[in-house]
C-alpha cells in the first residue's frame, strides 16, 4: 500500500508499506516508461543500477511484458581492479538479475577485459554519447552517493561523463553490509563511474531505496541543503523522476 505520495522540490517521492511493495511499484513504474519510449522512439535507451536495492525492481522487469529486443542497455558503475570473473562484479549482478534472463537489443557493459581503465571511460563514454540514454535506474548509497560518486569526489557540474574514482570507506563497507564482499579489505579501492554531470543529461528516472540502513541519507537528500555533500540531494532539482521508499527508509524524513 502507497503510504505517501508527495513532491520534494521537482523531485516526485512514493512511500510504501514495505520493500516488496516499493520495489515492484518501482519495477511497474520503469516497465511503463520503456513502453513509452519504444512507442515514441523506437528504442529506450535504460542505465541500470546494480545493487541489492535493486532487488524487487529487477524481479518485476524480469517478468515484465516488456519488449526487450528494443532496449538498448547500460550500467551505471563497475569496479577496476576485482578480477574479470569475480561474483561481485556489477555487470555480473545485472547478468544474474536480468540480462540473462530477457533478449536485449545491445547490453553494454562498462569492463571489458584487457583494456586499462583510462580506455575503459573513454570508450564508455564515446558510447554514451553516440547512444544518449532516455532512462536511468537509481539507487542511493549510505553516504548519500549517486553510483560510485561518493561526496569526496561528487560534482554535480562534472564535465566528465565517466571517470575513475577512489570510494571512500563508508561505500566500500556497504558492500560488506550488502553481502557483497567478505570483509572491507576485500573490496576494491577504484572504480569506474557515470559521473553527477552524465546523469544530470539523462531525462527521466526511477530511483529505488528500500531499509533502515539508508533511512539516513534518505533524510539527508530530501530535507537537507542540495549539496555534493549528499549526490543524492541533486535528484531534488529533477522533474524528470520518481524516488521509492519503504517505511523503513523513509522513517527519519517523513512522520509516519
Amino acid at each position: 500500500m502507497e503510504v505517501i505520495k508527495k513532491k520534494v522540490g521537482e523531485l516526485e517521492v512514493s512511500v510504501w508499506s514495505n520493500r516488496l511493495e516499493s520495489g515492484a511499484a518501482a519495477g511497474r513504474d520503469t516497465a511503463d516508461r520503456i513502453k513509452k519510449l519504444i512507442e515514441e522512439k523506437g528504442e529506450a535507451r535504460v542505465v541500470f543500477a546494480a545493487a541489492p536495492s535493486q532487488n524487487e525492481s529487477l524481479e518485476y522487469l524480469k517478468n515484465s511484458d516488456v519488449d526487450w529486443t528494443k532496449v538498448r542497455a547500460f550500467h551505471l558503475d563497475e569496479y577496476v581492479d576485482l578480477r574479470a570473473d569475480h561474483p561481485a562484479r556489477f555487470g555480473t549482478f545485472l547478468r544474474r538479475a536480468l540480462f540473462d534472463h530477457v533478449s536485449f537489443k545491445q547490453i553494454h557493459f562498462l569492463y571489458q577485459e584487457g583494456l586499462e581503465a583510462e580506455e575503459m571511460v573513454k570508450q564508455y563514454s564515446a558510447l554514451l554519447a553516440q547512444y544518449p540514454p532516455d532512462l536511468m535506474l537509481l539507487g542511493v548509497g549510505e553516504s548519500g552517493h549517486l553510483a560510485f560518486n561518493d561526496p569526496a569526489v561528487a560534482d554535480f557540474d562534472d564535465p566528465e561523463v565517466v571517470k575513475v574514482v577512489e570510494l571512500d570507506e563508508i561505500c566500500r563497507m556497504q558492500q560488506v553490509n550488502d553481502g557483497c564482499f567478505g570483509s572491507l579489505d576485500e573490496v576494491p579501492m577504484r572504480a569506474m563511474t557515470i559521473t553527477l554531470g552524465g546523469l544530470k543529461r539523462i531525462p527521466q528516472h526511477v530511483t529505488v531505496v528500500p531499509g533502515i540502513r539508508k533511512a539516513d541519507a534518505v533524510k539527508a537528500m530530501l530535507t537537507g541543503p542540495i549539496t555534493a555533500e549528499c549526490p543524492a540531494s541533486m535528484l531534488r532539482t529533477s522533474s524528470g523522476g520518481k524516488l521509492y521508499l519503504d517505511r523503513d527508509s523513509a522513517s527519519l524524513a517523513f512522520d509516519l
